[in-house]
């Protein structure tokens, strides 16, 4: 699969999802139940869960073990609202569908980089990540829709900081992007979905299902339901 295929399929499923969820028409900036859509909070709420996966509290936890695999499920999640924002965006001013935004996207500083080795977390600073992460709230609060371009550069910095790379977060993606649909499905808005599964959150029920092989959109939802069934 070319990085061209993956950007195109991540873009696709974003805006599947997002008119499955919000109704067709969401990139006037509302929800088909007329609630306002705000891409960039939902960008720096996502960035400031992802702090929370580092000890950055001086009183507490100080030798706490990262959990990178949950630091690569926030990454993730916020990829899927900075492709929210860029598709409101080039819908809003009519800038083209999702080839332009592929291809502009795979000329945008640090591209290439992302698409190489991720970094070893085992050399990574926190205190420095926690930074290039504030960097990117920063950025999400700028007006206007042309400044985010900074910040999906410093994303794709802070990915490869983190250890995912193009190819990682595609598959990342695809299994977050099926346990979104698998939640709005079982009662995500009104309340009634449980996330936690036999004791385990839903995102590490996710990540043990991808661990065990299996990759197909549709495998992914039918044993993330198999696993839903019975839970207590």
């Amino acid at each position: 699969m070319t990085n061209r295929e993956r950007l195109e399929a991540m873009f696709k499923l974003q805006r599947s999802l997002n008119d499955e969820t919000n109704g067709i028409g969401w990139e006037n900036g509302y929800t088909k139940t007329n609630n306002i859509i705000n891409w960039r909070r939902c960008i720096y709420m996502e960035c400031a869960e992802l702090i929370d996966s580092f000890q950055w509290k001086h009183w507490k936890d100080l030798k706490k073990p990262i959990d990178w695999e949950n630091v690569r499920v926030e990454i993730v999640d916020i990829w899927h609202f900075i492709m929210s924002l860029i598709l409101e965006h080039y819908k809003h001013d009519n800038l083209g569908d999702i080839d332009a935004i592929v291809a502009y996207i795979e000329n945008m500083h640090g591209f290439k980089e992302f698409c190489s080795d991720p970094f070893k977390t085992e050399a990574a600073n926190p205190f420095e990540i926690i930074n290039d992460i504030e960097v990117i709230i920063h950025k999400a609060t700028a007006k206007g829709y042309a400044s985010f371009d900074p910040m999906v550069v410093e994303y794709f910095a802070l990915s490869l900081k983190c250890g995912i790379n193009l190819s990682l977060l595609y598959r990342y993606y695809i299994a977050k992007n099926v346990l979104n649909r698998f939640r709005q499905n079982h009662g995500y808005k009104d309340g009634s979905y449980k996330k936690i599964w036999n004791g385990k959150e839903d995102n590490t029920v996710m990540l043990e299902v991808l661990k065990s092989g299996l990759h197909d959109i549709d495998d992914i939802y039918k044993k993330l339901e198999e696993i839903y069934k019975k839970t207590t």
